[in-house]
């Protein structure tokens, strides 16, 4: 995705850790040393109305927003309505070891844009553009010739994006199904350098593949009041093809040798299962997901670290208050807050780093409620300075514009 801004208050912040057979001291830029794993930090947020209740929202409908949480939400969409969403997420990191380092890094990204309407009263469409996972590092690690000591500097950008056209068909009155077609795709690319040597080595991987994402959702009443909304998600694993590429630069970027044939490489992405509920009464609603993902199975391991069974558990409340539009009672302003715990697929040093953050949320409409106006916050901390590693404490904004009109309007005449 595009940089808008980046700030840092320094070239590294610190943190031993053990990374290629040697030790490491990382990093740069908002993302931590642990995107240099695997295909980075795997994106687990939903930047749309779902960020305020931890990113919940399995069981919910896209009445009012685009749900990608869950393909089968789709077939909600309202008849002849046309929904277009932007997302842009602000965050602040600061990096803390065991001893004295105490660092921030922040920047602003655009996270998703998504369109959708309803082909036929069934049937719903949406397609949209995310990050799927972020490479952004820089380490120095001490690498011996002649048993003399050189700092080595290794650098890491890029990622994994994914574009998708999610398709649900309503069932019946109370089930819908969906899938999803995602197309992955994006370069990993590591620059090395010796010793402050003239001469660097950059090595760019480009991934690519399809893979799919299929959920149903029930939604039925209990009693005159409640709506109970339930639903399950599983993603298909797959294998992320990489095309190799190693070059030689020199100090100026020029490029003294190129070898493009180098053997292709795969790494396994796995399956990702997925449930959640709702509860909502119209003006307060409760909602609680589970997701886990078998990266235990996918066999990426190596001496320094390896990858396990990640899981992700949040929870969040809703309120709206209603106002009336044209003598019809219509959502106004909506608040929000929530909780998520995550431990997730990455073990260094024998440290699983987890997740845990807080979240809130406020949605403000428009006069008319084709527009809505979303601001969202969480605050958290991700990993540990036990073992030399680093603990990173966050904030997070997400600013989340919503369009949600009529697109045709059929008109009779006498």
């Amino acid at each position: 995705m595009k940089r808008i801004k980046q700030y840092t208050t320094g070239l590294c912040v610190g943190g031993l850790i053990l990374l290629s057979g040697k030790d490491a001291v990382a990093q740069k830029g908002i993302n931590s040393l642990y995107s240099a794993y695997g295909i980075g930090d795997v994106e687990q947020h939903d930047y749309s109305r779902n960020f305020g209740v931890g990113s919940t929202g399995i069981a919910r409908r896209s009445d009012f927003f685009l749900n990608e949480l869950n393909p089968a939400s789709y077939s909600a969409i309202p008849r002849q309505h046309f929904m277009f969403d932007v997302s842009l997420r602000a965050q602040s990191i600061t990096y803390k070891d065991a001893g004295s380092l105490n660092q921030t890094a922040g920047d602003v990204i655009i996270k998703r844009l998504a369109l959708g309407f309803k082909a036929n009263n069934r049937w719903g469409i949406s397609a949209g553009f995310t990050p799927y996972s972020t490479v952004d590092y820089k380490l120095l690690s001490t690498t011996y010739i002649d048993t003399s000591p050189l700092v080595t500097t290794t650098e890491g950008t890029g990622g994994i994006n994914k574009a998708y056209i999610s398709n649900a068909v309503k069932l019946t009155k109370n089930f819908s199904v969906g899938v999803s077609s995602n197309f992955l795709f994006g370069p990993i690319n590591t620059t090395s350098n010796v010793g402050g040597d003239t001469v660097s080595t950059r090595t760019e991987r480009y991934a690519f593949n399809m893979n799919f994402t299929t959920g149903v959702q029930y939604s039925g009443k209990i009693g005159k009041k409640w709506l109970l909304g339930l639903g399950g998600t599983y993603r298909f694993k797959t294998n992320m093809n990489y095309q190799n590429k190693l070059y030689i630069l020199n100090s100026s970027s020029t490029v003294l040798f190129t070898d493009n044939d180098l053997a292709r490489t795969k790494i396994k992405l796995p399956e990702q299962i997925g449930g959640g509920f709702s509860l909502s009464n119209g003006t307060l609603t409760w909602l609680a997901d589970y997701r886990t993902e078998k990266w235990g199975s996918a066999g990426n391991k190596t001496t320094n670290y390896n990858l396990v069974n990640s899981d992700r558990y949040s929870t969040g409340i809703e309120y709206s208050f209603k106002r009336t539009y044209y003598n019809q009672q219509v959502e106004g302003i909506i608040a929000q807050a929530g909780f998520s715990y995550y431990n997730s697929n990455l073990v260094v040093k024998n440290n699983q780093i987890r997740d845990v953050a807080g979240t809130a949320g406020i949605s403000i409409p428009s006069r008319s409620g084709a527009l809505r106006y979303y601001v969202g916050v969480e605050v958290g901390q991700r990993g540990t300075t036990s073992g030399g590693l680093i603990k990173e404490t966050y904030v997070n904004g997400v600013f989340h514009f919503s369009l949600r009109d009529i697109w045709f309007i059929r008109r009779t005449y006498e």
